[in-house]
């Protein structure tokens, strides 16, 4: 089965109290960074929005991080 791995920076965080939304993208090429450059030529353009409720990772977000996201098959379940 595939895997992939894509190198995502957030770009913006809305808080409200209650959740936070991250809206993340793909790291892009022309970067001085040789990794970044590696990555944007396989997944050049990616956008992922995730709203977190889990109020123990509330804050541990910010715009500029950037984060490895794994995508890994789920087995087949009878």
């Amino acid at each position: 089965m595939p895997k992939m791995r894509a190198k995502m920076r957030v770009n913006t965080v809305t808080r409200d109290g209650y959740s936070e939304v991250l809206k993340m993208s793909a790291v892009y090429g022309g970067s001085t960074n040789d990794e970044d450059n590696s990555f944007a030529k396989t997944t050049p353009s990616a956008e992922l929005n995730i709203m977190i409720a889990n109020k123990e990772l509330h804050g541990q977000f910010n715009p500029g991080d950037t984060f490895y996201v794994d995508f890994t098959p789920v087995p087949a379940q009878s």
